[in-house]
């Protein structure tokens, strides 16, 4: 394990053209102390967790001061947001400090989130508030336990200097961590301006490093878009299996490694609801949940726009089709092991929709009906949670009769199958009262419950008696909090 001098950076997107970014110095307010340190994200880049404990640990992670080999930079983007081209985004307050790579090859950039203006900050300021640094921070750690691909984080730390939202707030920094943080509309931008021959080598840069067995095939520009296709369509039907909204799928925040990137106004399904809108912005529920799949084939298909001059519109299309078949298998997949099936079978989709319409009609908890399910039996107990709370009991006999006959041709025995089926539905999710708890604390500087959510949605699937309490359904006040593109 190394110290944190000692950590190997190769920056290959700064040594991209000048028109890939801008050179920047992270600007931090205040006095930085720290959060929370994440010791699993540490371990990534072979960093020993005791450089934590250093006193100038904090400057170096809040970009105060810059460790050797570090060059900051700012990229350049263009996006749709809400459905709309914006033509120059950019990072307005991300600060890529550079890429560290490990003895074994991998990459992983440093990115500073919230640590002072850019040149794409626009009307912003370039900070982030503790709020929703606190978010992501707990986000992308706990769908990494949930098997979800996504963008890590070292570490937070707090600087205590106000920043202007709908109030004044207290400031802080993410230290997050991607293979890299290309983007949709990375590619976008160079296409629309024309730039050719640097949206060719952006290409050829993200399919080198990220997906070296395209580099020299033929049609490598076409064929990436596949890959991209490939990994989104999975990507989107593990957010609808576990019941994750993002909030805002603008191609600004597609990641083109097909990972989830740039949490804001997520939020996990307490009650089922195919509609459920979690930001409060979006009035035209524009990212409804039951709406993602469909919105990120139309950001793929803004990428495959943007692609065309480096391919043919046959070839863009046809990855483009290969979209909905991907997602569906995959979502089945997920869906059957949910419901601890072994094989498919064609009545595999009906049964499917008509227990979540179950749900929906009920407004029972997606991710505790979903636990409960393991306690069926073939014989015929039925878990209190579902049978004292199905408000349509005729319907609910004749699904599970349904379901106990199509749990009796594959001779499934109860209790392997409840194991089975509880390795892949959660206990714990991140409920956003458990985030409000942790937030409300941390500003009055207790970070016990944020380090308590960490250590807890890193087992997201095991029985932790302690934290039992976490896995129950929201109080009232905390079915009703609005989050928005500041959270």
């Amino acid at each position: 394990m190394k110290h944190l001098e000692a950590l190997y950076f190769d920056n290959s997107y700064a040594r991209l053209p000048d028109a890939f970014y801008s050179r920047v110095r992270p600007a931090v307010q205040g006095d930085p102390y720290l959060v929370s340190f994440n010791p699993a994200a540490a371990e990534l880049i072979e960093l020993d967790p005791a450089q934590a404990q250093r006193a100038d640990f904090v400057a170096y992670c809040s970009g105060r001061e810059l460790l050797p080999g570090s060059e900051p930079i700012a990229a350049v983007y263009a996006g749709h947001q809400f459905g709309v081209y914006v033509p120059r985004l950019g990072d307005g307050r991300a600060i890529l400090l550079g890429e560290v790579k490990t003895s074994s090859g991998q990459r992983w950039d440093m990115q500073l989130k919230g640590a002072g203006p850019t040149p794409y900050s626009r009307m912003g300021d370039g900070y982030a508030v503790l709020r929703s640094t606190v978010r992501e921070y707990l986000c992308s750690e706990a769908m990494h336990g949930l098997g979800i691909p996504t963008t890590r984080a070292l570490c937070i730390v707090g600087t205590d200097a106000p920043v202007y939202r709908e109030s004044v707030e207290t400031g802080a920094i993410l230290l997050r961590m991607a293979p890299s943080h290309v983007r949709f509309g990375s590619f976008e931008y160079f296409s629309h301006t024309r730039q050719y021959d640097l949206l060719a080598q952006l290409a050829d840069y993200v399919i080198d490093l990220h997906y070296p067995a395209l580099a020299g095939t033929p049609d490598r520009h076409g064929r990436l878009l596949a890959a991209v296709v490939e990994r989104s369509a999975r990507l989107m039907a593990q957010w609808q299996a576990v019941g994750f909204a993002h909030g805002v799928m603008n191609t600004d925040n597609m990641s083109i490694l097909g990972l989830t990137i740039d949490y804001g106004p997520f939020g996990f399904l307490d009650t089922f609801q195919p509609g459920f809108i979690c930001n409060h912005t979006d009035h035209q529920g524009r990212y409804a949940y039951n709406r993602q799949p469909d919105v990120a084939l139309w950001n793929l298909a803004c990428l495959a726009q943007a692609l065309l001059p480096l391919s043919t519109e046959e070839t863009l299309r046809a990855a483009l089709h290969g979209y909905a078949g991907i997602y569906n298998q995959t979502y089945l997949e997920l869906m059957r092991a949910k419901l601890g099936l072994c094989t498919a079978r064609s009545e595999d989709e009906q049964l499917i929709q008509d227990w979540l319409g179950l749900l929906a009609r009920s407004q029972l908890d997606y991710t505790n009906s979903m636990r409960a399910l393991s306690q069926v039996t073939v014989a015929g107990h039925c878990p209190a949670m579902l049978r004292d709370r199905v408000k349509e009991q005729p319907p609910l006999d004749t699904w599970l009769a349904r379901y106990r006959a199509r749990l009796k041709v594959e001779q499934s025995e109860d209790q392997v199958r409840a194991r089975r089926m509880n390795s892949v539905n959660p206990k714990y999710i991140l409920r956003n009262y458990l985030v409000q708890i942790a937030i409300e604390q941390a500003q009055q500087k207790d970070f016990t419950e944020i380090e308590r959510l960490l250590t807890l949605l890193r087992r997201p699937f095991d029985e932790q008696p302690d934290c039992a309490a976490y896995a129950a359904e929201p109080p009232d006040w905390g079915r009703h909090l609005e989050v928005s593109c500041s959270s």
